[in-house]
């Protein structure tokens, strides 16, 4: 038997105390302390009392007391971090709220096991879904403040957590802060595994501040990265074909939805009648959206300033373009019929697409008619090169006003070849 428990048979079985003061009045080396505070644990441990928890916090609150060498209390923190872990999480939950607050007036002396502490804590909120809780538990780590020089990888992989929790909260302003932070240490790690963490939780972020075509540009690049489980890759297409369809009709949406409809990967996606529909410009009924609805997550479902859901905007913005293709014009009332909506909603829908480049065209207010313009590529392009040319011949004029020797000299040549 050891000398820590016949001493513990001179007490009370949770006297905890006086065990505890025996050890500082006992002295000895670091190691011979070091040892007799584990087995002080150990008999805790081994007693599972009713008073566990007060048990606990008297162990602490002799560990943590200047009277013991930092050495030992360090040692004895770090190993009771371990501990931690294997007692019911309100027990450890409890235990750990404690131990910090006993350790904050010489925190600095103990950065490492306050880091390891909260990392335990927040593990625990994390379980019982408080996420809140467990991201303000991991903010309370200092990362750049404190005396420990932590390594870019636990720093990066600390900031991730942060903003992860942070978005299950549906909190995306503070998601982003972190985000934004670890974007400055990403390109400093070398570790594969939390570049992608970094890419998922920077798409998510964008997804929910409802910055859909980067969003969907990220989860894109995201489902052919190899590293990644085939059955994540397939949900990170799915979500950038999601975000696709949720983002603001115009050049960028297009291409996007270009890009997503030549790949035959999406043909596995329930989503894919709609991207047809949207990729070959078809108009898109209210009645085709039930089933692409149940695929959207909640912040996904939000509703915009005028009332209508983030899939209602996006579809009503996409039928307007559609209907650009198939009319020259067409009245308030007949858009509104087409597009599902109020005739007042369909003109100021299109007046604020118009004003913002996303299509062409102009209104009519006085005969209530929207008047639709084409901007097809090939005629654009012939445009820009007869000003060349324009340019060229006006140049070519000038040279031989300026200089008529040298034209007469090309001409020869000309004729001579």
């Amino acid at each position: 038997m050891s000398s820590l428990f016949k001493m513990s048979l001179n007490f009370a079985p949770n006297d905890i105390r006086a065990i505890l003061q025996n050890i500082i009045q006992s002295g000895g080396t670091h190691k011979e302390q070091a040892e007799k505070y584990r087995q002080a644990l150990e008999l805790i441990h081994t007693t599972r009392s009713s008073c566990l928890v007060e048990e606990l916090q008297c162990f602490i609150e002799a560990i943590v007391n200047e009277n013991v060498s930092l050495v030992i209390s360090r040692q004895i923190l770090t190993e009771m971090s371990s501990y931690l872990m294997r007692l019911p999480d309100d027990v450890s939950k409890a235990v750990c709220h404690y131990m910090l607050e006993k350790v904050q007036p010489r925190v600095i002396s103990f950065e490492e096991q306050v880091a390891s502490i909260r990392q335990h804590l927040s593990g625990i909120y994390e379980r019982h879904q408080q996420w809140k809780e467990a991201a303000l538990v991991l903010v309370g780590i200092p990362l750049e403040t404190g005396q420990k020089q932590y390594t870019v990888d636990y720093k990066l992989d600390t900031y991730l957590k942060i903003a992860r929790l942070y978005l299950e909260d549906d909190d995306p302003v503070q998601a982003e802060a972190f985000i934004n932070r670890a974007s400055l240490l990403q390109a400093e790690s070398k570790n594969e595994q939390l570049q992608i963490y970094y890419k998922v939780c920077y798409a998510r972020v964008l997804d929910y501040r409802r910055k859909f075509i980067e969003a969907a540009q990220r989860y894109n690049e995201l489902s052919f990265r190899s590293i990644v489980h085939e059955d994540e890759r397939m949900t990170a297409l799915r979500n950038a074909l999601i975000c696709t369809v949720l983002a603001s009709a115009g050049q960028q949406r297009s291409r996007m939805l270009a890009t997503l409809f030549k790949d035959e990967r999406c043909q596995q996606l329930p989503a894919v009648a709609i991207l047809e529909k949207m990729y070959l410009e078809r108009i898109i009924r209210r009645s085709e959206l039930e089933d692409f609805e149940a695929l959207l997550q909640p912040h996904q479902k939000a509703k915009t300033g005028d009332g209508s859901t983030i899939l209602d905007r996006a579809v009503i913005e996409h039928n307007l373009l559609s209907a650009s293709k198939l009319y020259n014009n067409i009245s308030f009332e007949e858009l509104g019929a087409l597009l599902e909506i109020n005739p007042m909603k369909a003109e100021k829908i299109a007046s604020q697409m118009i004003t913002e480049g996303r299509m062409y065209g102009y209104i009519d207010q006085i005969d209530s008619i929207v008047y639709f313009e084409t901007r097809e590529t090939l005629p654009q392009w012939d445009k820009q090169i007869q000003s060349l040319c324009y340019q060229v011949n006006s140049l070519i004029e000038q040279i031989s006003k300026a200089h008529p020797e040298w034209i007469g000299k090309v001409m020869e040549d000309q004729m001579v070849s």
